[in-house]
């Protein structure tokens, strides 16, 4: 993996592994990082090779944020910086929609648009030393990349308040009674951690899975019934599509089971 390009890619067998790669800058997001990550939604939704997508930083940090320098540079020229953020939350929202599962891998920093990034994946791994937070009220600033939304639901109301509200970054471990990150291991064990889980996930790809990813996106936030009744007609749509008849009788076939 070398050269200068904002995001690289590395196949793995079935999972697609994309580095942010401004590791001078802590891997902030700008335009062309962003661009090359809208890409790469629509290049591994379309690959049948792969199976799963995991994204991770290049250098010290997952993740610091939105590059404030192209902040600034937008503001001296005349525009609010939320236009940029307006393609960076259509960015998030095309991860949280997509019908292969994503994985984030977090270490050193995920704060602020990092930390928005990895609420939008499936599964989140994190070395034991990252520091995660949304940190945008440190510098005034309010988030535009999901973390107001998505954060409650991923780590409840009380913990997210106080990192919404304060800034504060805290250690993995603190997260870890939320269960929203899968694994915190040693940084050394990071990789490791990740390609298991990431081939455990790439075991179960199928239409089915797909087909569920789709259906957990679009009951996010539903009421109960019209949520119940999606659930219903996915079923319904995968009992024939996925020849679900013919595998619980090779399950069920004599000699087959213990």
């Amino acid at each position: 993996m070398t050269g200068v390009e904002p995001l690289l890619v590395e196949q793995r067998g079935e999972v697609r592994w994309l580095w942010l790669n401004r590791p001078e800058r802590r891997n902030a997001l700008d335009v062309t990082l962003i661009e090359a990550l809208d890409k790469q939604i629509t290049s591994a939704e379309a690959d049948p090779a792969t199976a799963v997508v995991a994204v991770a930083g290049n250098g010290p940090s997952f993740c610091a944020g939105g590059d404030f320098r192209q902040f600034l540079d937008l503001h001296d020229r005349g525009h609010n910086p939320a236009g940029f953020l307006a393609e960076v939350s259509a960015c998030f929202s095309r991860i949280a929609a997509a019908t292969k599962p994503w994985v984030a891998v977090l270490h050193g920093h995920a704060v602020a648009g990092g930390l928005e990034l990895a609420l939008v994946c499936d599964v989140v791994i994190a070395a034991d030393t990252t520091l995660i937070g949304d940190g945008h009220l440190a510098r005034r600033l309010l988030p535009a990349g999901g973390s107001s939304v998505r954060l409650p639901a991923a780590v409840g109301r009380g913990l997210s308040r106080w990192l919404l509200l304060t800034g504060e970054l805290l250690p993995a471990n603190a997260f870890a009674a939320t269960g929203w990150i899968r694994a915190i291991v040693p940084e050394a064990d990071l990789d490791a951690t990740a390609t298991r889980l990431c081939r455990q996930l790439a075991e179960r790809a199928s239409p089915a899975q797909r087909r569920l990813k789709t259906l957990l996106h679009r009951i996010d936030g539903v009421e109960p019934e019209p949520a119940l009744r999606e659930e219903l007609a996915t079923f319904a749509d995968n009992w024939t599509a996925s020849s679900v008849a013919e595998a619980l009788r090779t399950f069920l076939a004599p000699g087959e089971n213990p």
